[in-house]
């Protein structure tokens, strides 16, 4: 099986159902954002995990082609970077963190919205193209 199809049938739903429950279970969602934002723990395992994705998903796949597949590639950039900001600024993630949900409390269901299309996206292309 291509690479690709792999990635995107593995990481297309999972971020489907994250994008749908985050639009359906905003104040849950916000909550947990919050929560997670003022633990320094969780920013660290949160950081690792992401890195380590990202990290798995630019080793195996760092195909830069015009078409659907550098989705992949950019999402596992974005992963690796989001994850090592996590781990070696932790303070001032949480802050910049807590200054977005604060100021801009409808940035949750448009990222929402963003996670549900690209999960759509992938997974049209890893089942259905």
């Amino acid at each position: 099986m291509d690479t690709s199809i792999f990635i995107a049938k593995l990481i297309g739903p999972i971020l489907f159902v994250v994008g749908a429950g985050v639009l359906i279970s905003r104040a849950a969602y916000s909550e947990a954002a919050d929560e997670a934002i003022r633990s320094r723990a969780l920013l660290y395992i949160f950081g690792g995990i992401g890195f380590a994705a990202g990290l798995t998903i630019v080793l195996t796949h760092n195909v830069w082609v015009w078409g659907w597949p550098v989705i992949i590639t950019i999402l596992g950039w974005l992963m690796m970077v989001r994850g090592a900001l996590r781990i070696l600024f932790p303070q001032q993630v949480a802050d910049l963190g807590a200054k977005v949900l604060q100021s801009s409390p409808s940035l949750l269901p448009i990222g929402g919205f963003v996670v549900l299309v690209i999960g759509a996206v992938l997974s049209y292309f890893g089942y259905f193209a």
